[in-house]
């Protein structure tokens, strides 16, 4: 066996975060981790990593016992980590991103040109090329990515740690990503990949190992289990169908027509946009991030300016309103950064799930504190939110229970239009399935949705209509009935089409 973590306990104060783990490795296989938002997944990782320490337990490599104070410790073993957030300098190119750390010298300077032909040598030994003179931020997030595992593979690292690998690709650049790892895989190289995607898991993963609460749920070989079995173990029981009601139109609640967004050099972020979304409807828009759909959301919402066109939100101009305004004629928001839009770290829970709830839960303009804390208690119970209590720091939650806290605040203003942007990033399944309830229950009580994801295969559950966006241009429209996974991707990489 490679690798081994054999009983690992990790406690801070009264919270245990792992509870005697036993998690092991194999040379050439893909392990995936799955579970729920505070299973332990990251924790028991960050540990192997080195940026954290055990509170009890072992890790063996190759039966011999080690022990890692920091990263470098784990690099220096053949352990190498590609995080959820990619950590590289966009006006560098990718040699110097590679290289930077351990950079080939001539004498006391960096030898630019040894570091490329080194990188041109790794590209073509693991089958992964890209040219090491481009600039990274001149680079899709897809190759981005390609990037980040030629540095570990430069590194030496033998056991690679992929921490939600595919959130921020497209389908086709996922799919290109499952390949990769194959291919390492069967160079010899072993992954263990974190994610929520269970078909991918199914896709890609030689076994699967099962986190809940802290405590390991099994260990199961990938072609001895299926995606409900495995969504069991993570959730402890069987998962509801998603039922969508027939579709029942009302009035236009949000109409776009026309609007130009300038970038700072005068090029269009936004191009001629033209949409609406009705009353009891969910409208999808699809597209790889960086093409318009941020600086759509931040125009309708109020954070940016538009240069041309208008904005109507239940037949009121929405242009030149602020965001105080344009909520409080009948928006809600799920931001698609939950950390820079749509929470204060340093606030509490409490203090957050107050946002926007202020004024109906205040009496001659003081808060009702016993109000708003019976409001914060039901959103922690409905969502099922891991936090220590409502006045801890949101900053000490993980992602997928802050991303709850922020989708349960906004659903409960009952507005009549919501954006909803990314509402289920770095979410558990069990999760998923509740928000995708709960904005299916809006609809069908005739709230109008925007649904801005990056999944599509939670554009293509949920949505009635479907929008697709590329270089700031809607460049395709289908009703959910008519769409497939081929088509949107085709239009979201800029291809055209006849469907």
């Amino acid at each position: 066996m490679l690798l081994q973590m054999r009983q690992i306990t990790k406690t801070y104060g009264n919270l245990t975060a792992n509870s005697s783990v036993d998690f092991s490795l194999r040379q050439g296989e893909i392990h995936a981790l799955v579970g729920e938002n505070g299973a332990g997944k990251t924790t028991l990782m960050r540990i192997l990593y080195g940026m954290e320490q055990p509170s009890a337990g072992s890790i063996l490599l190759n039966g011999n016992e080690v022990t890692f104070s920091n990263p470098t410790d784990a690099i220096r073993h053949g352990i190498g980590m590609v995080h959820q957030h990619f950590m590289l300098f966009p006006s560098f190119t990718v040699a110097e991103n590679i290289v930077i750390g351990n950079e080939p010298k001539a004498g006391l300077t960096f030898d630019r040109k040894k570091a490329i032909t080194q990188i041109e040598e790794l590209c073509a030994k693991y089958r992964l090329p890209i040219d090491p003179r481009r600039k990274v931020a001149d680079c899709p997030l897809g190759l981005q990515q390609r990037v980040e595992i030629l540095k570990v593979l430069y590194q030496g690292a033998d056991i690679i740690i992929l921490d939600e690998p595919t959130g921020v690709l497209t389908p086709l650049e996922a799919k290109e990503l499952l390949v990769i790892m194959k291919s390492l895989a069967n160079l010899g190289k072993s992954f263990i990949i974190i994610t929520h995607k269970l078909h991918e898991v199914m896709e890609v993963a030689d076994r699967v190992t099962v986190l809940r609460d802290g405590k390991m749920t099994g260990t199961v070989d990938a072609n001895a289990t299926n995606i409900e079995e495995l969504s069991k173990l993570m959730v402890g029981r069987d998962l509801k169908q998603l039922k969508k009601r027939d579709l029942t139109v009302g009035q236009t609640v949000l109409q776009v027509q026309n609007v130009s967004i300038l970038g700072d050099k005068g090029k269009p972020v936004l191009d001629r946009v033209n949409l609406q979304v009705n009353a009891g409807e969910i409208v999808g828009i699809a597209g790889i991030s960086g093409n318009g759909q941020s600086e759509l959301i931040q125009a309708i919402s109020g954070l940016q300016t538009i240069d041309q066109g208008d904005i109507q939100l239940l037949g009121k101009p929405v242009r030149g309103r602020s965001v105080r305004e344009i909520r409080e004629i009948g928006l809600s928001h799920v931001p698609e950064d939950r950390y820079q839009w749509g929470a204060a770290k340093e606030g509490t829970v409490l203090e957050n799930g107050t946002m926007g709830h202020h004024k109906t839960k205040s009496r001659s303009g003081l808060l009702q504190g016993k109000e708003l804390r019976n409001m914060i208690s039901g959103f922690i119970q409905q969502f099922q939110i891991k936090a220590g209590s409502q006045d801890a720091k949101v900053k000490f939650l993980s992602g997928g229970n802050l991303q709850k806290l922020i989708v349960a605040r906004e659903l409960a203003q009952k507005q009549p239009f919501l954006i909803a942007a990314e509402p289920t990033r770095g979410v558990d399944i069990g999760a998923m399935e509740l928000i995708h309830e709960e904005l299916l229950r809006k609809r069908d009580e005739q709230g109008a949705i925007l649904l801005v994801s990056s999944e599509l295969t939670e554009i293509l559950q949920l949505s009635d209509r479907i929008l697709v966006m590329y270089e700031g241009r809607i460049v395709g429209e289908l009703s959910a009935s008519d769409a497939t996974e081929e088509q949107i991707s085709l239009w979201m990489a800029g291809g055209t089409s006849n469907a």
